[in-house]
């Protein structure tokens, strides 16, 4: 009977057309495009924990602190922790029940169809591509430091190139096209160093920490010092709050800043093909991971903002290492920038394994070039690993890409808002899948998790809404253009091979 009835939602037609979970669980055995199973939960922890410790820790707190919150940034850490652990929940229910690579995309097929699916990928893309390629520029910036007198940026006319940049981009692009295993055994390697590095700025930065640093610990509000127009948040503009400069609307502009230092647990899931025993280590991948990350995010920004007055920390080159350079502990910046330079490869690595993944659902799906979803003799997508590592590395070394956090940010809380509703709907859909997770407190947790991404994404500024509209927008004529009809055909193909499949 559930066969009938999925069989029937994958021949339907219209842009609702949703795959089902069977069909999705029977493309990963087709020997052309099979991912080859390696990861264990350990690995998924580690990827987690890899892509999590990097930018945000080692740029992005300092910068907030000095610029937006405050001391009270430590409390908009454990905001968007909150917030992106009820989304870790749905995200655990849904790895476990549809183990397949594609994340949220191939979430959202299953529950709200074709049209929704594409949206999402699209959206992936997006965050994966400029989250990488930024990423890069930044490992670049950590590599002239830790090189001293030699530059990684060169002068080719007019065009700044950065080879820094270009050479991480390419290595990890080598690396994830030989092999997943191989790309999870580097990634632990570098991520216990910069454990290790971030450990040992608690310990020390503790011994330098003043009590009158914490005070006032959301300071009074500044108005009028954050932009205005399309610069400030959506929900300042829409309600004429005024600006979101410290004061409890910094605290809450800083949550939505800040969340961006936990984009990548949810990469954990678009490994879910590649893992050994999925029901259960993707739970506990995607939960450890995001457990781990919110004890040392919360504990640094302690004792960042313990070492030195939030003043200091105020302007746009400010990081991790400014309050131990201004305590005199040059050992230790140097230290810290090392750890960076080690955080920033796997972070890269990781956001590159999470987009080609993405890329090779919807190029099996249809909704991108089929020829893309070919695996190579290691069990790895090397076309789209080829292709995603040579835009990635044009896009760090010739664009000077600025801070868009923001722009990330959007697009992963879109995601979020999604994979929260639908695990709700196949709850009610197909309550029989067997689920190696189950969210509890049933609809409370997802209802609670939408409320919480949707209240980020309005503290976001209205220029990043704008952007993001007019990214979604050139999505839907692609999708019209090209990827419907090209769907439409793979689910034909398929159609038919099941019912020749069932007549023999």
């Amino acid at each position: 009977m559930h066969e009938e009835r999925t069989s029937k939602a994958a021949r339907s037609t219209g842009i609702f057309r949703t795959k089902s979970v069977e069909q999705s669980m029977r493309d990963t055995d087709e020997p052309d495009t099979k991912l080859r199973k390696d990861l264990t939960s350990w690995d998924l922890t580690v990827f987690g924990v890899a892509v999590v410790i990097g930018a945000g820790i080692f740029t992005l707190t300092a910068r907030t602190a000095g610029n937006v919150a405050g001391p009270s940034v430590s409390l908009a850490f454990v905001l968007a922790a909150v917030s992106c652990g009820l989304a870790a929940l749905c995200y655990a229910e849904f790895a476990s029940t549809v183990p397949v690579a594609g994340s949220a995309y191939t979430f959202s097929y299953a529950t709200f169809g074709e049209f929704v699916a594409w949206i999402i990928g699209w959206d992936l893309i997006l965050e994966f591509a400029l989250a990488s390629s930024v990423v890069a520029k930044g490992w670049s910036l950590y590599l002239g430091e830790v090189l001293g007198s030699v530059s990684p940026i060169a002068k080719i006319g007019s065009l700044d190139f950065d080879w820094g940049a270009l050479v991480i981009v390419s290595v990890i692009t080598v690396l994830l096209a030989t092999g997943t295993k191989l790309s999870s055994r580097v990634s632990l390697v570098i991520t216990a160093i910069k454990v290790i590095v971030v450990l040992l700025v608690v310990v020390v930065g503790a011994f330098y920490i003043k009590a009158e640093n914490y005070s006032p610990y959301v300071p009074p509000s500044q108005p009028g010092s954050t932009g205005e127009g399309i610069h400030q948040s959506l929900f300042s503009f829409v309600t004429g709050a005024g600006g979101s400069t410290f004061g409890w609307y910094g605290l809450l502009a800083a949550a939505s800043l800040v969340f961006f230092a936990f984009i990548g647990f949810d990469v954990v899931a678009t490994t879910a093909e590649e893992t050994k025993d999925p029901q259960k280590a993707l739970p506990r991948g995607i939960l450890g991971s995001l457990a781990i990350v919110t004890v040392l995010y919360v504990a640094v920004t302690l004792v960042l903002t313990g070492m030195v007055k939030y003043t200091e920390l105020a302007g746009e080159s400010s990081t991790l290492a400014t309050a131990f350079e201004l305590n005199g502990l040059t050992w230790a910046k140097n230290v810290i920038s090392f750890g960076a330079l080690a955080g920033l490869t796997t972070v890269v690595m990781v956001l590159m394994l999470g987009q080609t993944r993405v890329l090779f659902a919807m190029s099996r799906d249809g909704l991108a070039p089929r020829g893309l979803a070919h695996t190579g003799k290691r069990g790895t997508p090397v076309r789209i690993t080829l292709i995603v590592g040579f835009v990635v590395a044009i896009l760090a070394a010739f664009f000077p890409i600025g801070t868009l956090e923001e722009m990330v940010n959007i697009g992963t809380l879109f995601a979020f808002v999604l994979v929260s509703i639908g695990v709700v709907v196949l709850r009610r859909t197909r309550p029989d899948l067997p689920r190696g997770f189950k969210v509890p407190l049933m609809p409370v947790i997802p209802i609670l998790a939408v409320v919480a991404c949707v209240w980020l994404m309005v503290n976001l500024s209205v220029e990043t809404w704008i952007r993001f509209i007019v990214w979604m927008a050139i999505g839907v004529v692609i999708y019209f253009a090209y990827s419907r009809r090209n769907a439409e055909k793979t689910m034909q193909e398929r159609a038919a091979a099941a019912e020749a499949a069932s007549t023999k």
